[in-house]
Order: structure tokens, then sequence, then C-alpha cells
């Protein structure tokens, strides 16, 4: 019984200390920015889309800046390159090209000396322009929700690395397509890696 007692009280000590070790990097009332660069994916690119060649996967791109309201809590806003999506049709090419601004929430919860799982959610307002090779270009915009999670590791009080996936849902509108038909929507899944610097 002693020892049960002493290991959950060496446990709760252990998670206290990395507690307060990583949340003492988010100092309230403090600016920060950063970039990432990011592998996306947009879930329904040109699905069912008989005959074509689709590559739904693309580079992409964030630059970010947030203040942080406590040790929890983060508002962050960020302009994100969300990618150019291809397909190769019979007869000429489709691409789209989608970029969007953002605005959410993060929360943090640290897990062990200087390393924090943080989760997010907000909205996002796109702005996609598709170019069909024989019919000219059509652009469009919209305003979902984005949300999303990942882990990250403070170098020193000031800078930090941050792995996440983020999610854009819906992302298009009725004069592009980014399924098989115009006015299909498509989510966009993104997993980057980045870094941020304290002020």
């Amino acid at each position: 019984m002693v020892r049960k007692a002493a290991v959950l009280l060496i446990g709760v000590g252990a998670a206290l200390f990395c507690a307060t070790a990583a949340a003492q990097y988010d100092t309230p009332r403090r600016f920060y920015a950063g970039a990432s660069v990011s592998h996306s994916n947009a879930e329904r690119w040109c699905t069912g889309a008989g005959g074509a060649s689709c590559d739904d996967t693309s580079v992409a791109g964030k630059l970010f800046g947030g203040y942080q309201l406590d040790q929890t809590f983060a508002v962050e806003v960020g302009y994100t390159y969300l990618g150019k999506f291809k397909a190769s049709l019979p007869g000429g090419s489709d691409e789209t090209k989608v970029q969007a601004l953002e605005a959410s929430v993060v929360a943090t919860w640290p897990i062990a000396a200087r390393t924090a799982l943080f989760g997010r959610f907000g909205g996002y307002y796109a702005s996609v322009r598709e170019t069909i090779s024989f019919a000219g270009s059509s652009s469009d915009n919209n305003v979902d929700l984005t949300f999303g999670f990942g882990v990250r590791y403070d170098v020193t009080p000031k800078l930090a690395v941050r792995g996440d996936w983020q999610r854009y849902l819906d992302v298009g509108g009725p004069n592009v397509a980014l399924g098989a038909g115009t006015g299909d929507l498509s989510s966009i899944d993104v997993f980057g890696v980045g870094f941020f610097y304290r002020f």
C-alpha cells in the first residue's frame, strides 16, 4: 500500500513538474509569429471525373501570428496557401489554386518538459481560382470552419517548433469545381511542420 502511494505521489509530482516546465513558455499577453511548410490533400478533387488523371495533393504553406491570452489559450490568424490541384482531361487540363485567410482559438496542454499538445478551432475565408485549358478561368470565395491538432516543442523560451494536421471544411463555391463537377466542394487536409518566435 505504501509502495503504491509512493508511486502515485511520484507520478503526480512528475506530471506537475512537466506541466509547469512546458507552461512557463506560454507567457500570457505575448505576441508570436511564424511560418510552416505543408503537404495538402483535396479530399474530393475531380472525384468521379471519368477519364481524368487527378493529382489531389500539393505543396502548401502558412504565415501566421498570434497572441497568448493565458497559459492555455491563444488567438491566431494566418494566411495559408492551400495548394494547386491538377487534372489531365481528354483534350485539355484543369488546374485549381486555393488560398485562405483564417482565424482560430488555440488551446495548449503540456505533456512533458518543453513539449505540449495543442488543438485549434476557427474559421477561414478561402479564394479559389480554377483554370480549364479549353474553357478559361473562373473564381469563387467561401467561408467555413477549420480545426486541427498537433504537437509543439520549445527549443528556447522564445523559439518553438511544431507539427500539425489541420482540416478546412467544404472549400469551393458554385462557380468552381473541387469535386467532379461545378459547385462541388472538397475539404482540404494539411499536414505541416513549422516554427514560431515569441516577442
